[in-house]
């Protein structure tokens, strides 16, 4: 079994990433965490773009991190081949693979269609074309149109997992114990990890690198005083540590970075008049301890996620505008621990297909639903309480998710709506203490609704029109 060292080196062209939307820095991601499925431990892949600190020298950083590589994942297109830093990376690791007498550790993955891969004469003229084509690789050229999380990609992402496991359990013991161990980013949290003396069999704690920090301060004790300024300039991965004040502006993130607010929450208020309190176009995200206001001056979000993966944690977000936050665009963002409260709208506006996971939040005070989700949308909404809106959930125009373990109270009109082809699965769930029924369902919607507590309502448990009845299954319920 591979040790905790085993570790990959993610090739590509950078313009593949940035014109396709993040998409390679996310199939990264993914790919990392399928093979920890597989592996039973951490299986970090080496990826330039976010692992290469502002200063550090990148031909050395590339070179000693292929050393401590384990595989190589060439992400083959067009601009892979007249990459010339890619050439070098695969022509470094084709030594590698020399000297370990293998040839299995390099991994393509044929993203785009290349034209010098079907041309013969071409092919034959170049010999790191010849050697991708004589290997054995995985296809993408589909799926790369397909959602990360769709269970097509996800069958194929366990695929290439499976093929690391088993080349790692074939590897000897002599070619893996002896490889320098590949620094990983750090994490948030300033953390420790044990480091392994071999020589005396003894373990140490050792320090992980610090993530890059710039600070915003209005009394210019800081690197900026606005935040819209840090974000521009902070490389990509870098956390903004902002101290307390007011900042009337818009945050748009357009790279991956961190914004944390000092303090308690309260603190740091971010206030945005005619414009979103944060656009969120980036692969991924992390924000947390910040008041997020959108103040009115237009059709704005409070937060507006319109792709990859934010984490917004321990955030109080509200708006005077449209919805507290939006997520679409396929998007996949976690939402913890944050009060989301007093829209104009709607709390939370999940459509056209957006995702992610909605975890023990707060949700109360929207003039609309708690949560409303149509056009596919279909996310993990778990262990929240929603509470004094109109609704707490509206589901329709083709809306699913899984609705589970939530405490829905308080609501003007009904717990659960669900209509227009409306099709989630409601589990585990409380929903009590609202002015009409705990659920009505009308309008061919559907779903099945199985072990809630359904007591407590003021007109019952149940309003369901006869054109969905035969659409919905119920089981296991308390009323």
């Amino acid at each position: 079994m591979a040790d905790s060292r085993s570790t990959a080196f993610m090739s590509y062209a950078h313009i593949d990433d940035r014109l396709n939307r993040g998409y390679l820095t996310e199939f990264c991601e993914c790919l990392s965490g399928e093979v920890c499925l597989h592996l039973g431990e951490e299986f970090p892949i080496f990826m330039d773009r976010k692992d290469i600190k502002w200063g550090d020298s990148w031909k050395k950083r590339i070179e000693e991190s292929i050393d401590g590589t384990t595989f190589l994942i060439p992400i083959i297109s067009p601009g892979f081949f007249k990459s010339q830093n890619c050439r070098n990376e695969l022509n470094l690791f084709l030594e590698r693979e020399r000297e370990l007498e293998r040839d299995d550790l390099i991994l393509p993955i044929y993203l785009i269609d290349t034209p010098l891969l079907n041309d013969k004469i071409k092919k034959n003229q170049d010999k790191l074309a010849q050697t991708i084509a004589s290997r054995q690789y995985a296809d993408w050229r589909g799926l790369r149109f397909e959602d990360l999380g769709s269970g097509a990609v996800r069958r194929e992402l366990s695929k290439l997992a499976a093929h690391i496991r088993n080349a790692l359990d074939s590897m000897p013991p002599s070619s893996r114990d002896h490889e320098p161990a590949v620094e990983t980013p750090a994490p948030v949290h300033h953390e420790t990890r044990p480091y392994i003396d071999a020589s005396e069999n003894k373990v140490e704690e050792r320090p992980r690198p610090e993530m890059p920090t710039v600070v915003v301060d209005q009394w210019h004790r800081g690197d900026y005083t606005t935040i819209s300024q840090a974000i521009k300039e902070a490389d990509p991965g870098s956390r903004i540590l902002v101290h307390s004040g007011i900042y009337d502006e818009g945050l748009v993130l357009d790279k991956p970075l961190e914004i944390v607010g000092d303090g308690n929450l309260g603190d740091v208020v971010v206030r945005a008049e005619g414009k979103d309190a944060i656009l969120f176009k980036a692969a991924r995200g992390r924000v947390t301890n910040l008041v997020l206001q959108q103040i009115g001056g237009g059709n704005y979000y409070g937060v507006d996620i319109q792709q990859g993966l934010l984490e917004i944690e321990g955030c109080d977000i509200s708006s005077s505008s449209l919805a507290c936050v939006a997520i679409h665009g396929k998007a996949v963002p976690k939402l913890r621990g944050n009060k989301i409260h007093d829209g104009k709208n709607v709390g939370i506006y999940v459509y056209e297909s957006g995702q992610g996971l909605i975890e023990n939040n707060e949700i109360f005070g929207n003039v609309l639903s708690g949560i409303e989700i149509i056009e596919a949308g279909n996310p993990i909404v778990r262990g929240n309480m929603i509470h004094d809106g109109s609704c707490g959930l509206n589901i329709h125009k083709n809306g699913q998710g899984l609705i589970e373990d939530n405490d829905i109270f308080g609501n003007t009109l009904t717990g659960i709506e669900i209509k227009k082809a409306g099709n989630p699965t409601v589990r585990g769930n409380r929903i009590n203490k609202n002015a009409y029924n705990a659920v009505y369902i009308h309008d061919k919607g559907a779903g099945i609704i199985e072990n809630n507590d359904l007591r407590n309502n003021k007109k019952g448990a149940w309003d369901i029109s006869s054109d969905s009845k035969n659409l919905v299954k119920r089981s296991g319920n308390q009323e």
